[in-house]
């Protein structure tokens, strides 16, 4: 799909909320999280570590909370391959840790989209918005 109509699409779904998504998060799922973005901080990864700290136990850093519905997102643009996506920016407030054995349902909606020219054709910014 064009830029163009793909902008058209993604326009009149503005402020609908999608069907929320349901994570049963596990202790493995923080490690491996951990593990992928190179952080060592053993609150994340190291059980007895954790537990000692003062925290009861692992939890997740709090970027972790970023991958939670993010192929959602992802799949809502319905790209063909003369598209580029590319990850703008994040704001993330965390009110308190995500630990293994927390559901964490995930309500996602796009709260804005606009098109720019820029030096390589149109670009299309969207914006989402995401509570859990």
């Amino acid at each position: 799909m064009a830029a163009d109509g793909l902008a058209e699409e993604l326009k009149k779904k503005v402020g609908v909320d999608w069907p929320p998504l349901v994570y049963d998060i596990e202790k493995d799922m923080i490690r491996r999280f951990a593990r992928a973005v190179g952080d060592p901080n053993p609150l994340w990864q190291d059980e007895e570590y954790a537990r000692q700290s003062g925290y009861g136990g692992i939890f997740a850093p709090p970027t972790f909370a970023l991958i939670l519905g993010f192929d959602r997102m992802l799949q809502s643009l319905d790209l063909d391959s003369s598209l580029t996506v590319l990850h703008g920016s994040t704001e993330l407030e965390c009110h308190q840790p995500i630990r293994p054995g927390d559901v964490i349902t995930v309500t996602t909606r796009i709260a804005n989209v606009r098109q720019r020219q820029g030096k390589a054709g149109e670009t299309l910014f969207v914006t989402f918005d995401l509570s859990w």
